[in-house]
């Protein structure tokens, strides 16, 4: 299994929205950055990921798995452009926030704080554990 992290705007898709949409999950659409397309290209049906909300918040609220591998994103007719599906799992007990993951020395080579503004993210098995028991898991 990998691990990942999606980022989200909550006023545009919050971790409510995602559970809101049960096991039916959503469409993980509307990235155009290759480097983020291509990181969703390497995912695989279970994989699970971190929902982190961006802008205000600045914190990995929820658990997510995905539940589909890289498909057209059907918010384009552009063929570059593809997404996965993912479905919300669990959420974190505490949210943690990027002022944790950055005070952290183990979290220091984790994209979030090396690519901060890249919306897909690969997560290491360390930092998955890390931030899990950051967040009151495990």
């Amino acid at each position: 299994m990998t691990f990942w992290l999606f980022k989200s705007e909550p006023d545009a898709w919050s971790w409510d929205d995602q559970v809101a949409r049960g096991d039916k999950g959503e469409e993980w659409d509307g990235v155009r950055n290759y480097q983020a397309r291509n990181v969703m290209r390497q995912m695989k049906v279970g994989d699970l990921g971190f929902f982190y909300h961006s802008q205000k918040d600045k914190a990995v609220v929820g658990i997510v798995e995905v539940i589909a591998e890289a498909h057209p994103d059907s918010t384009t007719d552009d063929d570059r452009w593809e997404c996965v599906d993912i479905k919300a799992v669990e959420p974190m007990p505490k949210p943690v926030t990027l002022d944790q993951v950055k005070a952290d020395p183990r979290l220091s080579e984790m994209a979030l704080v090396r690519q901060a503004r890249l919306s897909v993210q690969p997560v290491t098995e360390e930092e998955w554990k890390i931030v899990r028991s950051l967040g009151g898991l495990d």
